[in-house]
């Protein structure tokens, strides 16, 4: 048995996502979010607790079958108990999905946007989804009866099936018919407006039709969540077998893994129940019933068919992220940064600075390589294009690409072959350590001098999340850190991961550790000190433990969490000066910075690294130091707006709730994402010198000259 952990100052991590969940969830109740924003944050809570059990809780329910018992270090709980406590938790967030799905659509009918039933349509509007029916979903169904000829087949993972009560000479038989993933999960009716029937209603229309020689007494729709929370370097291999083969049986294995929840739409029936928990090896707490559709993914397609009057009054205004302060618009991008650092703000700034980046570096006949990391990517993405570019213009190009970035995988490989396809070196991580980090370095030669330009970001190189999630990407010519950048790169080339460099922090091996000791800095300044940490998660046990000494000493933390928070603030004596908050708005929070003291005088970092022992143990990440004045300028308003928000930020509570700041006192109603949207006024940035920063051979020619008499 393990040592009993104290608990006194954290909480269960699962628990903890269940709430930022619910945070969601509450963006869709949120009466100044328009009504179409509403329902998809109602979907996105719906694929948000999909992607849970798929991953979350298979993974407990992996754990709870190992014999050594292991004990949670955050919540004391056992494996088993953790899943109680999430099969107690989950069916009321059900409850208020269900209810906020059916008056989003009641208040969207006035708007003429409808999920309608057959039982609402006229004789026209029958005869098209009769027509539809009969010619397009029709041939392609595969009706099954379960009895003793036709065993119970599979269900795969997330797919909807409708089953239907059967009867026939006075007996009984359940049938099945899969939705075909080929249809469209909706048919809209030819009609002014978007009225809609699902797919499901459809089909359950004609159950009787496609049955014919069966009574339907009874339909439902049912969904079988699988365990989806596959570890390669847990999967045997033979050592020359390609790993992109590898990583294709693996996600194929996706599907058939064992099932963690069933979904019932429809009436509660105990019969039914009984039975699919019989044949998917299921307990009764891991069936969970719902009003509202199974899948809600459709609500994203439908904001296309609105007209624009409807898709003004319903949705976000449209933003187009503007060009960048820090850069001239129309002038090159590599020469600006040569000169100076710049930092992308996304999505309220473009990207495109990045990628001309990368794509001038591709035809810059000074450049000599370009070495990037890369865990996601679009489906189309001009970074790979422009990467292969570079490459069949004889610059050396290597792509640390990582395969096992999960749901991307298939993606990952597809790029991975183009990139090789063109001439890439492309390494594909190392087995045991996911590579986390954002990072890129372009390596010129120019005149003899080596000239390193490295680019670190909080978020991942994809075109279509730079759009939706809060980003910083810093791109420096900073000559240290360029030769950091350079050793890290040979380093994972050589499957090294415990190289130490002068200015970048990387784990599994230095970040945490770094991290500590620039806490115990401020620890020694005691009421004095000051730590800020924006972050999307805290379960790391060791840091969690040194905030909290930290706020034993008198120092302030202030952090902002957007989702797992482990450690319980407020708590005196042990947390009473820490403060935790949350925002959830339009945009996904997902950069991170951590900031040790205060003002000018602080130490400035941004990372791709949360704060979770698989970011600092099992992940190779990296946290890159913010030294140019403007830049940090930038960062600490950005870290001002965000601690100012009294809209969409919610405080964690010593009892582990979270209330809105919108119920206490406040100055003026302020929103930090919409401040973002508008141009800064910001001091104007002083003029950098008219010369390219020089290589690191000029570098130390100068220092040794500054020390001659």
């Amino acid at each position: 048995m393990s040592r009993l952990p104290d608990t006194r100052y954290t909480q269960d991590r699962e628990l903890s996502w269940l709430k930022f969940n619910q945070r969601v969830l509450e963006e869709a109740r949120d009466e100044s979010v328009p009504l179409m924003e509403r329902l998809k944050f109602a979907a996105i809570f719906t694929s948000n607790l999909d992607e849970f059990f798929m991953v979350r809780v298979g993974s407990l329910t992996d754990m709870a079958m190992v014999k050594d018992e292991h004990l949670d270090s955050k919540s004391g709980k056992t494996p088993q108990q953790q899943l109680q406590a999430i099969f107690r938790a989950v069916p009321a967030l059900y409850k208020q999905r269900d209810k906020v799905v059916a008056q989003l659509e009641g208040r969207l009918r006035s708007c003429n946007i409808c999920r309608l039933s057959m039982d609402e349509l006229d004789a026209k509007a029958k005869k098209q989804v009769d027509r539809w029916f009969h010619d397009q979903v029709r041939p392609i169904l595969s009706p099954l009866v379960l009895d003793l000829h036709h065993p119970f087949p599979h269900l795969a993972n997330k797919a909807l099936y409708l089953m239907l009560s059967l009867k026939k000479n006075g007996s009984e038989a359940y049938g099945l018919l899969p939705l075909p993933g080929s249809l469209p999960p909706f048919f809209r009716l030819e009609e002014q407006g978007v009225r809609y029937l699902l797919l499901e209603d459809i089909l359950s229309w004609y159950a009787g039709e496609i049955f014919d020689s069966f009574t339907v007494t009874d339909r439902w729709v049912v969904s079988v969540t699988r365990n989806a929370d596959i570890s390669p370097e847990d999967e045997a291999y033979e050592v020359d077998e390609d790993f992109r083969q590898h990583m294709r049986k693996i996600i194929k294995k996706r599907s058939r893994l064992s099932p963690v929840r069933l979904e019932i739409q429809g009436e509660k029936e105990e019969t039914l129940i009984s039975f699919l928990l019989d044949k998917l090896s299921l307990d009764r707490n891991q069936v969970f019933v719902s009003k509202a559709p199974l899948s809600l993914k459709y609500v994203f397609a439908l904001e296309s068919l609105l007209s624009s009057e409807s898709t003004a009054a319903l949705c976000y205004p449209p933003y187009t992220p503007r060009f960048p302060d820090c850069l001239e618009p129309n002038a090159p991008v590599l020469p600006q940064i040569l000169r100076r650092d710049a930092l992308l703000f996304y999505p309220f700034e473009q990207m495109e600075p990045f990628l001309r980046l990368i794509r001038e570096a591709a035809f810059d006949p000074h450049v000599v390589s370009i070495k990037i990391t890369i865990y996601r990517l679009a489906d189309r993405a001009k970074l790979a294009e422009y990467l292969a570019a570079a490459s069949e213009n004889g610059k050396d190009v290597t792509v640390l690409m990582e395969l096992r970035a999960r749901f991307d995988e298939q993606n990952n490989i597809r790029w991975a072959e183009r990139m090789e396809e063109a001439g890439c070196t492309v390494i594909y991580g190392s087995e045991g350590l996911k590579v986390h980090s954002k990072i890129c370095l372009i390596t010129r030669l120019d005149r003899g001098k080596v000239q390193y330009i490295t680019q670190v970001g909080t978020g991942n190189y994809n075109e279509k999340t730079a759009k939706l999630y809060t980003d910083l990407c810093l791109m420096t010519a900073d000559p240290v850190i360029g030769a950091d950048a350079a050793q890290f790169f040979q380093n994972m080339a050589l499957s090294n991961f415990r190289g130490e460099y002068q200015r970048l922090l990387a784990s599994p091996f230095v970040l945490r550790e770094r991290v500590e000791a620039l806490i115990d800095q401020e620890i020694a300044k005691g009421t004095n000190g000051y730590l800020f940490f924006k972050l999307n998660s805290l379960t790391d046990r060791r840091l969690i433990d040194k905030l909290a000494q930290a706020s034993q000493a008198g120092v302030e933390v202030v952090l902002n969490i957007r989702g797992i928070c482990c450690l319980v603030p407020g708590l005196p004596g042990l947390t009473d000066h820490i403060t935790v908050f949350s925002i959830v708005g339009r945009y996904l929070e997902h950069s991170r910075i951590y900031q040790f003291g205060r003002g000018k005088d602080s130490r400035l970092f941004i990372s791709s690294a949360d704060f979770m022992t698989r970011n600092t143990q099992r992940r190779v990440e990296i946290a890159c130091p913010v030294l140019d004045p403007w830049t940090r300028e930038r960062i600490l308003e950005i870290i001002s707006r965000l601690c100012a928000d009294n809209q969409k930020a919610r405080q964690l509570c010593s009892d582990g709730s979270y209330v809105s700041r919108r119920q206490t006192p406040a100055a003026a109603p302020f929103n930090a994402q919409t401040s973002f949207q508008s141009p800064w006024p910001s001091s104007p940035r002083p003029e950098p010198p008219q010369r390219p920063r020089e290589g690191l051979g000029g570098l130390w020619r100068r220092l040794r000259e500054r020390k001659k008499p």
